[in-house]
């Protein structure tokens, strides 16, 4: 689908970009709980002839049953931008932080060990080894590394339950986890930008530069939450992301251990386990195929940032496998997606 060039000037001389959607966030990847499957969902007719025999081969007596269901998340989706934005708007103007000077990033929230790992980094030029070997490797360039001061977790815990038990408004994380917050609905958008640009850039562009990590230039950050009667797991799956990092907030609870396979493209049966450590994050590729194991006991809340290159998915989608069908989304990052943009203070 062709745009024109999007044209913007920033005072600071940086570049702002018009973000979009892909149009297959409206039909596809949809996500059937029950069954544990993924379904593209076009219409009942559709529907029906490409999963009616899958699904009863899952023990679904009747999939014509689900379709109402697909139908109000085929809704939801597209209601999804403007109830974020109005949500966000309606935070700001009524929401009382508990801690307000956690909503600004700063250095005394990281642990010394990432700080000096960023610093490294920034030294080690093309040299990946260098940080790899301050890190816990995990396999399918899977790392672990410490992250947060777990008296910062502690507090970002605090406001997260603050959030959660204030009475407005809420909106689901991702179309997978059912519980949590939406760290940019909640304020939280310019911290994860600075984290993302000051601190993780300097580790992906050296990790994953082939997969976008030196260009990552947006993203989607959010709390899950995992609780009996909630959300307990989650299925097998991949991430709308070049790049993840999954940052565990605490560690009352059992069991919930995360497991990675191989990447989405990739066929393999071997599968590696991770046990969270608080204040430590995973990162990975979005598209490793990864799934989290059943908690047994307590409550676990993890914040998980989805990091994006426009330059990698302009290209392709990773969630449809086509050239996006570029949707405008009127403020944020929407899922990543850019045209041609043109910095007119630059060119002037």
């Amino acid at each position: 689908m062709h745009h024109s060039p999007q044209i913007f000037c920033s005072t600071d001389n940086t570049l702002r970009m018009q973000f979009y959607m892909c149009g297959c966030f409206f039909s596809a990847n949809l996500f059937i709980k029950e069954y544990k499957m993924h379904v593209t969902f076009n219409g009942r007719d559709q529907f029906l002839r490409e999963y009616g025999e899958i699904l009863q081969a899952k023990g679904c007596s009747n999939p014509e049953d689900l379709v109402q269901e697909l139908e109000e998340e085929v809704l939801q989706r597209q209601k999804l931008q403007e109830e974020s934005w109005r949500r966000r708007q309606l935070v700001a103007s009524q929401y009382t932080q508990l801690n307000p000077n956690i909503f600004t990033l700063q250095a005394s929230f990281l642990d010394p060990k990432f700080q000096e790992l960023v610093c490294l980094a920034q030294e080690a030029s093309q040299d990946s080894n260098a940080i790899i070997s301050q890190m816990q490797s995990h396999q399918s360039r899977i790392y672990s590394f410490p992250v947060f001061t777990h008296e910062f977790c502690h507090q970002l815990l605090q406001e997260v339950v603050n959030f959660e038990e204030s009475p407005l408004p809420k909106g689901r994380p991702n179309t997978m986890n059912q519980y949590g917050i939406n760290l940019g609905e909640l304020g939280f958008d310019d911290f994860i930008t600075r984290l993302r640009e000051d601190y993780l850039s300097h580790l992906t562009q050296l990790l994953y530069p082939d997969w976008g990590g030196d260009t990552l230039d947006s993203h989607k950050a959010f709390i899950v939450t995992y609780k009996e009667g909630m959300d307990v797991e989650l299925g097998y799956h991949y991430d709308n992301a070049e790049v993840t990092i999954n940052i565990a907030l605490n560690e009352d609870y059992s069991d919930g251990d995360l497991y990675f396979g191989p990447l989405r493209a990739e066929t393999s049966s071997h599968r590696i386990g991770y046990s969270h450590q608080l204040g430590h994050g995973l990162l990975h590729l979005g598209l490793q195929l990864h799934g989290a194991l059943p908690i047994t006991q307590g409550t676990r809340y993890n914040l998980i940032i989805w990091m994006r290159s426009s330059r990698v998915r302009n290209r392709l989608c990773p969630m449809c496998d086509r050239e996006p069908s570029l949707v405008p989304v009127k403020n944020g990052f929407g899922d990543g997606f850019t045209t041609k943009t043109v910095d007119v203070c630059s060119t002037s």
